[in-house]
């Protein structure tokens, strides 16, 4: 038990009403490093529980039976939308939030251990295909060298299809993150302010040609400090605008980038430990991550090594 949830659990009681010990454990969460958006969704999940149940119903009277009668509601009779992946995360909330009451000595039975965890799978992503992103490039290189040349969609395409970068993660590349002269140049180096996202560091080889076009375009732009100092938006319209001029019925974007570059590493026969650092993710997210790549390979017609994945479930 750490000292802040020492301190915040100890007023706490089995008779301490939900508000309350709701707002003790969104401080916990904050303490903890949690985003905003995740202080947001937990706490409004757990408030929908407070309305709910009985309004002068103590922690220690809440048993798996109400917890069960919640869910149910929130399913078949509160007549709102709750998608298969709002209830699980509205059954992770419900868990952690008790389990940390538990952890904390506030209550000396867990009621909603029992509650079953309902995994979501989501669809498979959509990729680029080899002679789609061989368009896209194409179209992208062609606005490079117009007559009045935008160089911004091919430095971005590029870089999204070789290096998996997320959207945010490309809103935070900084110039000082691109390395183009040393042993392992060129390169680029995903950095992260929060002390909680360390693991996601990461530094990544780039191509020579997407150097070579990188330093064409900091100085057409006169790039100082962020790669790409346009709005998300913008460069949201960047790709789409790429994927429109090269005809795709698809719809370009960062995700679809991000994806098609995994899927490329994954059937070049790169150890898959390696795509998952690249892409900066844990090895219990990798499990689905590769199993969807493994999957859309398998749609594409592609075969992998019979190894890949024992590699990758290791």
């Amino acid at each position: 038990m750490d000292s802040s949830s020492d301190r915040l659990s100890a007023h706490i009681t089995e008779n301490t009403l939900l508000p309350p010990a709701i707002q003790a454990w969104k401080i916990y969460l904050h303490d903890q490093g949690r985003t905003n958006n995740t202080l947001k969704a937990f706490s409004a999940d757990l408030s929908l529980l407070a309305d709910f149940l009985p309004a002068d119903k103590p922690l220690g009277q809440i048993t798996t039976k109400d917890l069960e009668d919640f869910l149910e509601w929130l399913q078949n009779d509160r007549n709102v939308p709750c998608s298969p992946k709002t209830l699980s995360r509205r059954i992770t909330s419900i868990k952690s939030f008790f389990r940390w009451l538990t952890v904390n000595g506030v209550l000396s039975h867990n009621p909603a251990e029992k509650i079953v965890q309902k995994t979501v799978v989501s669809p498979l992503p959509e990729v680029l295909t080899a002679a789609e992103q061989e368009k896209v490039l194409d179209a992208a290189e062609a606005m490079r060298t117009a007559a009045n040349p935008d160089l911004r969609p091919y430095v971005l395409l590029r870089l999204l299809l070789e290096t998996g970068l997320k959207k945010g993660e490309s809103l935070h590349l900084m110039t000082n993150h691109v390395e183009l002269e040393g042993p392992e140049a060129p390169r680029i180096f995903v950095r992260y302010s929060s002390p909680r996202y360390r693991y996601k560091e990461r530094n990544i080889p780039v191509s020579p040609e997407w150097a070579e076009a990188y330093q064409e375009y900091i100085q057409r732009y006169e790039i100082k400090n962020q790669v790409f100092p346009w709005s998300q938006r913008r460069l949201e319209y960047l790709l789409e605008d790429v994927g429109n001029a090269a005809g795709l019925d698809k719809h370009l974007s960062f995700d679809m980038c991000r994806w098609t570059s995994a899927l490329n590493d994954l059937t070049a026969g790169i150890d898959t430990d390696k795509i998952r650092q690249k892409l900066g993710i844990s090895k219990i997210q990798w499990r689905e991550v590769y199993a969807k790549l493994h999957s859309l390979a398998k749609e594409l017609g592609y075969e992998l090594s019979s190894t890949s994945a024992a590699e990758a479930l290791d």
